[in-house]
């Protein structure tokens, strides 16, 4: 049954748009949190005729920081580290009252607190979020002078905001499942729309570079909303919506879908340039399966066994013909083999779907086998200082002369330099990033700052209607976070502009002006410190993150070619697939300042890379759709040829890794597996006496490997 809104491009876009509607309810909940807190507050205060205002501002803020820093990894540790944010704010609050009048120990617990919150994550990130909650306290505090004899009605502020933060991540909105339920409908609608696409493409005869660039422009978004909903699969949840589904299951199946429709994209686009698509029977029969695909509801609650008929008598179809072209005299040149992996994959899709629409109606429920291990990033052994002290010495010196700059360039409001230098620091690594983080937030604060005085200045006198656009430009800039830094900024710092128009009865230009020169200021402050004390330079950290790319490649490669001699556990790279996605979007991430810089020796090297670990990306995603195929017959001359392929792979990988890691080694030698291939090739059973297709199952394995001996050779290594 197709839903109404399906008749409406616009509003599948619209609904997909935010997979799971995560940003809205995570922004919604801080808004709802800080407004409730910030009334309950001022009114509960209002009554005992006691000054209600910033006790109020005080609970909004801890309202909205118990929804927005709270990011532990279980629902546990959330509510503990939630509980605990009470007592670091009564502690902010309190140092900020008691030592109002002695800047010097203000100064010193501030910068205290900043390297703190860096230093301690090493212990989890709980103590991050405590440290900066305590900071946040102790500089509301300072700038808005709290008096220490309304220490109580501050500590009741306190305690409502984190009662609301409370009740609202764990009891009115608790359901992670719901989100996960919200994301896989965002995925389905999402794999809708470009099967739409698709059928254009299929169908019509000129296919133009615009709507090809749209294509793959969809592709690559439900990529990334595929592992949005990754990230929420787990047992419980998993449970909770599809009793009698195991999480590998449905991360196979959200994996194969993916993949579906990526080969579909390429080898249309290959059939097309190769005019296969002129053969008016392979055209038909890839706009019916592609159809039927697309209008298969394999979550659906009401299961029917004809759910999945059409599509596969559309598979069949494409089977029979694929056997056709097979049996006559002139085999069709170079595009066959793209129908066969269309073939191999969807029914892939096919028989997991069946899978899951069978596992939800079964009377027995299966459990996950085994439990994931979490490996902290920061208990690494290595020599040398741990990333999170370096950041904290960053952040130390850099904590320093925010304030010494502060006090010279704004000495009535000397903290928001600051402030900048803490939240540019945060989250980065590299020079490059801190660079582009910098820029984003002064370009925001500019634009915010703009816009901001010239509404303030618009609904000034009207105090409603400066405090629903408070909530409104909130609600944005937290809606927005990411999405666009620098959009969030131009919402935080009109939110600024209003809040010092009800606060301080009246905006002036140079009091905007102030807040603009200071975050200029404390972005630039972050980026020299970043390029003096223990500089990561752009490059090296893009190289880092190739290497755990790499990483995390070698067990899943061998893995697989493992399978082939039966000894190995093949059946999560699904799971692996998607960690190799979320690191190769690290490496981009990482390597974006370089781009954005223009052309250079470094850009073109950072290119060529992440050019070539994409292409070895795409490879490796293509194994998955053969990593729960058995019995492949062999002879027995293979087996060792098998075990040699194995190790020149490892060995490959390995010394790719020791290239990245920047250590020099004239002796390192590369292998291509040309001779493995061919034996293999030579003595593989043809597709006739064996119901495995081995040559065909292998092909990316090779594609992968040259890629990485592509790749070292480059870097320095020797062919062998």
């Amino acid at each position: 049954m197709r839903h109404w809104y399906k008749e409406y491009t616009w509003l599948r876009r619209l609904l997909a748009s935010d997979p799971g509607q995560i940003r809205l309810y995570k922004a919604g909940k801080a808004t709802i949190s800080l407004i409730l807190s910030l009334f309950t507050t001022f009114f509960i205060i209002n009554t005992t005729g006691n000054e209600a205002l910033k006790p109020a501002v005080v609970s909004a803020a801890i309202g909205m920081l118990g929804i927005m820093v709270v990011i532990d990894d279980t629902r546990k540790k959330k509510q503990l580290t939630t509980i605990l944010l009470g007592i670091s704010a009564i502690f902010g609050v309190t140092i900020g009252s008691l030592l109002a009048g002695s800047i010097y120990l203000i100064d010193s617990v501030m910068i205290l607190l900043v390297f703190g919150s860096f230093y301690m994550t090493r212990f989890g990130v709980r103590y991050f979020s405590l440290c900066m909650v305590g900071f946040m306290m102790v500089y509301i505090s300072a700038i808005l002078n709290l008096a220490s004899n309304l220490l109580p009605f501050f500590y009741l502020a306190i305690a409502i905001g984190v009662a609301y933060a409370f009740i609202l991540n764990f009891i009115l909105f608790q359901s992670t499942a719901k989100s996960l339920k919200r994301s896989i409908h965002s995925f389905h609608i999402q794999s809708n729309l470009t099967f739409d696409l698709l059928l254009e493409g299929i169908q019509e005869k000129d296919f133009s570079e615009e709507q090809q660039k749209k294509l793959y422009k969809q592709v690559a978004k439900l990529r990334e909303y595929a592992l949005i909903v990754s990230g929420y699969m787990n047992p419980a949840n998993v449970k909770e919506l599809w009793p009698g589904l195991t999480t590998s299951q449905l991360r196979l199946y959200v994996f194969d879908t993916g993949m579906l429709i990526e080969t579909l994209t390429n080898a249309i686009q290959s059939l097309k340039e190769a005019e296969a698509l002129e053969i008016d029977e392979l055209r038909k029969i890839l706009v019916w399966a592609t159809k039927a695909l697309r209008d298969t509801e394999v979550l659906a609650p009401n299961y029917e066994e004809q759910n999945l008929e059409e599509v596969e008598i559309a598979v069949q179809a494409l089977r029979l013909l694929i056997a056709d072209l097979f049996t006559q005299k002139h085999q069709p040149e170079g595009w066959l083999f793209l129908i066969r992996r269309i073939e191999s994959i969807a029914n892939h899709v096919i028989k997991g779907a069946i899978t899951i629409q069978q596992s939800q109606h079964s009377e027995t429920t299966k459990e996950e086998e085994a439990k994931e291990a979490v490996k902290d990033p920061d208990k690494e052994d290595k020599k040398g200082l741990k990333p999170s002290t370096k950041k904290a010495y960053q952040a130390l010196v850099a904590g320093a002369l925010a304030i010494i700059v502060g006090q010279i360039l704004s000495p009535t409001q000397p903290y928001w330099v600051l402030l900048t230098t803490f939240v540019v620091l945060l989250g980065t690594q590299s020079t490059g990033r801190i660079y582009a983080k910098g820029m984003e937030r002064s370009l925001g604060t500019i634009i915010g700052a703009v816009l901001g005085f010239a509404l303030a200045k618009l609904v000034s006198g009207y105090s409603t209607l400066e405090l629903l656009a408070i909530f409104l430009v909130l609600f944005l800039a937290y809606y927005l976070i990411t999405v666009s830094y620098t959009l969030m900024n131009v919402f935080i710092t009109m939110m600024l502009a209003f809040l010092y128009d009800i606060l301080m009865g009246g905006i002036t230009l140079s009091l905007i002006g102030a807040r603009v020169i200071d975050t200029i200021a404390g972005a630039a402050i972050a980026l020299a410190v970043s390029t003096f004390v223990f500089p990561k330079k752009t490059k090296d950290m893009v190289a880092e993150s190739l290497n755990d790319y790499l990483k995390e490649l070698k067990p899943y490669l061998t893995t697989y070619v493992k399978g082939f001699r039966g000894n190995a556990a093949i059946k999560e790279l699904s799971k692996n697939a998607f960690q190799l996605d979320e690191k190769l979007h690290k490496i981009r991430d990482e390597a974006d300042p370089l781009f954005q810089n223009g052309e250079s020796p470094a850009q073109s090297d950072m290119n060529q890379w992440i050019t070539v670990i994409s292409a070895i990306n795409y490879y490796a995603r293509q194994l998955v759709a053969s990593s729960y195929r058995k019995g492949f017959d062999y002879p027995e001359k293979l087996e060792e040829v098998f075990e040699q392929v194995e190790v020149k792979l490892e060995h490959n990988m390995e010394t790719l890794i020791t290239l990245f890691e920047g250590k020099k080694d004239p002796d390192a030698i590369i292998y291509r597996l040309e001779e493995e291939r061919k034996q293999i090739e030579q003595h593989a059973p043809n597709r006739h006496q064996s119901k495995r297709d081995l040559i065909h199952h292998l092909y990316y394995v090779w594609r992968i490997n040259q890629s990485i001996v592509e790749l070292a050779l480059e870097i320095g290594a020797k062919e062998a």
